[in-house]
């Protein structure tokens, strides 16, 4: 089943289970909603009736939408303007519409862990498909000799520098325009 429905000004095409970012609605994560101007409802390709249908909602989070930059400018007057703006939003999570309620879908079976791998053969277990990464990832130092040959290449750079300044490469160069001999006016 789905319906639409008005909030905020805007329209919005909702079936249960759906989350959608609405205007600031009045409220807290976990709260619930109705919102009763259902403009359209169906269930497939035929529409319902939506005398006395409501959309029940569940807020998720409220958030700000991403920063605006507006700039006003008249030229040739010096005149310029420079504001931000961040909207407010609601997240909202469709629980219901009229009687239909979102259906949860089940746990997917584990599978029976893999058999031990014979002796001398090296298998790489794959996580199932579905497996979500859950954790925090650690850093992975570099070994030691790693690390020095990171430090020598900075000292090496700045010794390859040095030794260019010092060498007699410059030595047929033109001279610098400020040294010039500058010919008097006449």
């Amino acid at each position: 089943m789905f319906a639409v429905v008005r909030t905020g000004g805007k329209q919005y095409r909702v079936a249960p289970g759906d989350k959608i970012v609405v205007e600031k609605l009045d409220g807290n994560a976990g709260d619930r909603v109705t919102l009763g101007d259902v403009l359209l409802a169906g269930d497939g390709g035929s529409l319902k009736s939506t005398d006395g249908l409501t959309v029940a909602a569940e807020i998720v989070a409220q958030a700000k939408a991403d920063k605006v930059t507006v700039f006003k400018k008249r030229r040739r007057h010096n005149y310029r303007r420079k504001k931000g703006h961040r909207q407010q939003h609601t997240i909202l999570k469709i629980v219901a519409i009229g009687d239909h309620k979102a259906e949860k879908k089940a746990a997917p079976k584990a599978e029976a862990a893999p058999a031990a791998p014979a002796k001398g053969k090296v298998t790489k277990a794959e996580p199932p498909a579905d497996a979500a990464v859950t954790g925090t990832p650690t850093e992975n130092p570099a070994p030691a000799s790693q690390k020095a040959a990171g430090a020598e290449k900075p000292a090496k750079k700045a010794a390859q520098a040095k030794a260019k300044a010092e060498s007699g490469s410059t030595k047929n160069a033109a001279p610098a325009k400020g040294s010039a001999k500058k010919s008097p006016k006449k």
